[in-house]
């Protein structure tokens, strides 16, 4: 797949698309309001204990795993500068 039109369609977005700029930053900011929360949440189940349930651990585990796989997708889908140098 050819991804070197990826970055010039994000910037076409933010620059041309009425309101793209503010679209952008609301998924930005969301993605990471996301996993401020889901960060509180694991830390919630930490502190009273919820991780004695193996069952809930593994599904806990298993959920993080895939969003921390989503998080990356999300990171490196754009191709600008910053995701493609690191």
């Amino acid at each position: 797949a050819d991804t070197s039109p990826a970055f010039s369609s994000v910037a076409h977005t933010c620059r041309n698309v009425q309101f793209g700029w503010l679209i952008r930053n609301l998924h930005a900011n969301g993605a990471s309001f996301f996993f401020i929360c889901i960060y509180l949440h694991i830390g919630r189940g930490l502190y009273y204990g919820s991780y004695l349930n193996k069952e809930t651990w593994n599904v806990g585990v298993i959920l993080l795993l895939t969003l921390m796989a989503t998080a990356f997708v999300g990171y490196v889908l754009p191709w600008g500068q910053m995701s493609f140098w690191g």
